[in-house]
């Protein structure tokens, strides 16, 4: 008998995507030498809120924890008539309710969205130089490769995907109105589809940020998208809320992909979701925390010799000892303080470390005390 061929690429088990290994599972000695530390660990090595989720919208998730049928992939009406007065009352933005998408956080969506807008294999997928490391994945996940931009490049031919990050992750760098529009118009030059990650819209420091499909960028939303999170400014990482909003025609395509994929929002989350932006002072008073976090530990790093560049928003802190960040790393995880190299993030990070926001007044407090100590 003769054996049938194996199909071209190997076996199933061994074909698809080729990723990069999961950053943070690189952490592991830094992390183990930073527990050792005799007051404990100060993690500041990711961005995940530590802070309670408000009571109004855990008695919203609780409300509807009885209703047994499939929920709408579109969303509550209730919900997109939510986010699109949240837009317009917190960032100035006009969209019409049924463009609003709910996503099960932003992270599977930032993953997917190569895929869903039929990226093909060959094509480009934009990034900028210094990037949440998933825009990167969810082009290979396409097939696609992958062109690091620094602020102001434009896209080249064969673009069809270009990621804006304002504010940043990692770097807290903000791009004003004028940069904003000048992508959208680079883009659209080339016939790519922009996808603006503005999870840290609210955590404007030193800088106003402003979003994609502000009157000021962009008078009308032809093959532009905003995607938006929950999870730093209403603390509902644990709850996956996110949703992407712009271009009527892309996000109707999207949402009819997500229909057949069955990406749904789970219905008690789409009530948080509803409360979280019904309501401003929850936002607020979680941004007044991340201020003062900023406050205790910027000067104090400053104190140690650390330089802090861009940071003008966002929740973390991009800063350099003039050292290899991986020697960084090190030194701060001796005084019991984890942060995540530069490098996770691009090769123009390997003199800096990325350091967060999120952790407890207490534990910031502590970073402080041991940078304070040498």
């Amino acid at each position: 008998m003769t054996a049938e061929p194996t199909p071209a690429g190997g076996p199933p088990h061994q074909r698809g995507p080729e990723l990069p290994d999961f950053p943070w599972d690189s952490l592991a000695a830094a992390t183990a030498r930073a527990k050792a530390h005799a007051g404990g660990l100060v993690d500041l090595s990711v961005g995940t809120p530590v802070d309670p989720v408000p009571e109004p919208l855990r008695a919203a998730l609780a409300s509807v924890s009885d209703v047994p049928g499939y929920p709408a992939t579109h969303g509550t009406p209730e919900l997109r008539r939510a986010a699109a007065a949240a837009l317009s009352r917190r960032h100035g933005v006009t969209v019409p309710e049924e463009a609003v998408l709910p996503t099960i956080g932003s992270k599977e969506l930032v993953a997917w969205l190569p895929t869903l807008l039929g990226v093909r294999p060959g094509e480009i997928v934009a990034i900028p130089d210094l990037a949440y490391p998933t825009y990167e994945v969810g082009a290979r996940i396409a097939g696609a490769e992958v062109v690091r931009l620094a602020p102001g490049q434009a896209p080249p031919e064969g673009t069809s995907l270009l990621w804006l990050n304002s504010p940043s992750n990692p770097t807290g760098r903000v791009l004003d109105a004028a940069a904003l529009a000048e992508s959208v118009r680079a883009a659209r030059a080339v016939g790519a589809v922009v996808a603006s990650d503005e999870c840290y819209l609210a955590l404007g420091w030193e800088a106003e940020p402003v979003s994609v499909l502000h009157p000021s960028v962009c008078a009308e939303f032809t093959g532009v998208l905003a995607v938006h999170s929950l999870s730093k400014s209403s603390n509902l990482a644990g709850y996956r809320a996110g949703f992407i909003t712009g271009d009527p025609g892309l996000v109707g395509r999207l949402l009819e992909l997500r229909k057949h994929a069955g990406m749904i929002m789970p219905r008690p989350v789409q009530q948080a979701v509803t409360a979280a932006l019904d309501d401003d002072e929850h936002v607020r008073a979680q941004r007044e925390r991340y201020a003062h976090r900023r406050a205790v530990l910027r000067p104090a790093l400053e104190k140690a010799g650390f330089e802090i560049e861009l940071s003008q928003a966002g929740l973390y802190l991009w800063a350099s000892r003039g050292a290899d960040a991986w020697e960084t790393v090190d030194w701060l995880a001796e005084r019991g303080i984890l942060v995540a190299p530069g490098t996770f993030y691009g090769p123009g990070g390997q003199r800096h470390v990325r350091i967060g926001l999120t952790a407890t007044d207490e534990r910031v407090q502590a970073a402080a005390d041991r940078l304070a100590a040498g």
